[in-house]
């Protein structure tokens, strides 16, 4: 049941080449599957950037000075 929608996405779009479907449905289940395990990991990922990105802002604002060395690229010891 969980798979099903991705099937039937499938199947619809393989049935509009004339095809039977049977294909479109099997690439709409894996490729449903696929979504469910990527998308946790790209929305933990883009979390954590945001995260990131707050703190260093805010240590930015809190000390007028950038952590991390635009120049050299690389962060500063202290």
């Amino acid at each position: 049941m969980a798979n099903l929608l991705g099937a039937l996405i499938g199947a619809a779009i393989d049935r509009e080449d004339g095809d039977s479907g049977i294909k479109g449905a099997i690439i709409g289940t894996v490729a449903e599957s696929a979504i469910r395990l990527a998308a946790p990991m790209i929305a933990t990922y883009a979390l954590g950037w945001l995260v990131q990105y707050g703190v260093r802002k805010g240590w930015q604002a809190a000390t007028g000075d950038d952590p991390v060395d635009t120049r050299a690229r690389a962060v500063r010891s202290a």
